[in-house]
């Protein structure tokens, strides 16, 4: 603010005031700040990143669109802006998965010259067999820190066999803290890539001899699709940090399970999906965290509700929600999510609401900072009887994870692609498949039938961390093992297809 006061017409004081009112949850202002940037310099194709960044957070994801592709047109090869438009894109549902695939598929010939396209086709590795030797493995990702992708990948890196693999970790984000400490601990080899052109760190992945090249990002922040489109390793994968195909011709494997990456979804993507023989992430449940001390309301109230982020909050969500309230008498709807201090934001959410017949005195709207850190919005669970997944977007993984160890049941809607089948994948392999509906009646009926069986949940809440703890989800080991196994086994298929060329 003081730079702007000092030079009314600087649009980047703007863009990056609207940076730190965004950060802050206060949207509407950011949005401003955003425009007022893009008015001072109507060219500026980083304030339309930005002003699509707010408009999705705040879950307006088609005036996101349109940012984002203002953006394009003022610079078409720009990356961000792309990535960012492919993550709208496929976070909300808003193409029919075969469009979304056509639409990732021009990521690399709108950000990829011609002749790094060409050249990257007909590059030749060359790498020793395995015999008397370890797989490299080279895990390439921004989310080395707090972040949900650390949270899942943390326990991976533990397990991972010695005797097996040697694992190298390109961190792409300059950004450290506690949770980069212990995983640059976990490794052998740590290697911070922040700002490296694609030239240096094709250079290093080369010199390393990785023979596995792993993405963690897709289309996320601090991503570097470009190097694997340059094709920087033999084998090259996503794992993990996305939830559609990344598009890109050289990324030749994404890794899913049987739930979430059915066989019928192979068509959504450009790489071959490889599904493992079990879930494909583990939840690093810490015993840190209380127990649940739940109990049922004296007044007969049953609490439904998410922690999910604001923009999971799709309208077929609300929608979808009423019916359940309304089918549910008892029933009142508690959110907590970022984003929820914003006037806006809870005056929309309850005049959704309102259009499907629930009144304001039956929602409960909390910001994210009513608890002050993390073993206190855990323990916030508590005040849920029942966890709802949204619909229509991108569904719950880790607050699922999160739900579920807090002991609540949580109810969802089996999608038709990746990004709503998060859930399912969870429940099916944490033994409660039965809290998958395949339609929104049977999620309603479902909720109704838990909600009114209580010597039920008060069975399953105090068993439910154990069950959990006891699943492949929480089984670390059996993880590492199972993605060496793909790992090394699809270096074989290179190798065989190397040595017969």
């Amino acid at each position: 603010r003081r730079a702007i006061a000092l030079e009314p017409g600087n649009a980047e004081a703007y863009n990056s005031l609207a940076t730190a009112l965004k950060n802050l949850g206060r949207m509407d202002e950011a949005i401003a700040g955003c425009r007022k940037a893009i008015a001072i310099r109507p060219d500026f194709a980083e304030a339309y990143v930005n002003l699509g960044n707010v408009l999705q957070d705040n879950a307006d994801p088609d005036a996101a669109i349109e940012s984002y592709r203002r953006a394009l047109t003022i610079k078409p090869d720009f990356a961000k802006a792309y990535t960012n438009l492919l993550f709208t894109y496929a976070y909300h549902s808003l193409l029919a998965p075969e469009k979304y695939l056509v639409q990732a598929r021009g990521w690399e010939l709108a950000c990829v010259p011609e002749q790094e396209r060409i050249v990257a086709r007909s590059r030749k590795i060359d790498r020793l067999p395995l015999a008397g030797r370890r797989l490299r493995v080279g895990y390439v990702s921004g989310d080395f820190r707090q972040h949900a992708v650390s949270h899942f990948i943390e326990r991976l890196f533990a397990y991972h066999d010695r005797t097996r693999v040697e694992i190298y970790a390109y961190s792409t984000n300059a950004q450290r803290d506690a949770v980069t400490e212990q995983l640059q601990a976990l490794v052998e080899h740590w290697v911070p890539v922040a700002g490296a052109t694609e030239t240096v760190l094709l250079g290093r992945i080369e010199a390393d001899g990785i023979d596995v090249l792993v993405d963690l990002s897709g289309h996320t922040g601090h991503n570097r699709m470009g190097i694997f489109a340059r094709r920087a390793a033999p084998v090259q994968v996503h794992y993990l940090g996305y939830f559609a195909s990344t598009g890109l011709t050289e990324m030749d494997y994404f890794i899913g399970d049987d739930v979430l990456t059915p066989p019928e979804t192979d068509c959504h993507f450009s790489e071959q999906v490889w599904r493992l023989p079990r879930i494909r992430a583990i939840y690093n449940g810490t015993t840190e965290i209380p127990i649940s001390s739940w109990r049922t309301a004296q007044d007969g109230t049953v609490w439904v509700g998410s922690f999910n982020n604001l923009g999971k909050l799709t309208p077929a969500t609300f929608a979808l929600w009423a019916k359940v309230l309304h089918a549910l008498p008892e029933g009142k709807l508690l959110l907590k999510t970022k984003g929820l201090s914003d006037a806006g934001n809870r005056q929309r959410i309850l005049g959704a609401m309102a259009g499907h017949g629930i009144a304001a005195e039956r929602i409960e709207l909390q910001s994210g900072d009513v608890t002050p850190g993390w073993k206190e919005h855990m323990a916030y669970y508590d005040r849920l009887d029942i966890a709802l997944d949204p619909i229509g977007a991108h569904g719950g993984y880790t607050t699922t994870c999160d739900a579920l160890w807090m002991g609540a049941p949580v109810i969802t809607l089996e999608g038709d692609r990746m990004a709503s089948r998060m859930t399912a994948s969870v429940l099916s392999a944490v033994g409660h498949a039965e809290w998958v509906a395949g339609t929104e009646e049977e999620y309603i009926e479902r909720t109704v039938a838990l909600a009114r069986d209580v010597p039920l949940r008060r069975a399953l809440r105090p068993a439910q961390r154990e069950q959990m703890s006891m699943s492949p989800l929480c089984d670390a080991k059996g993880l590492a093992t199972c993605l060496e196994d793909a790992y090394i086994e699809m270096f074989g298929r290179w190798m065989g297809q190397y040595t017969n060329d």
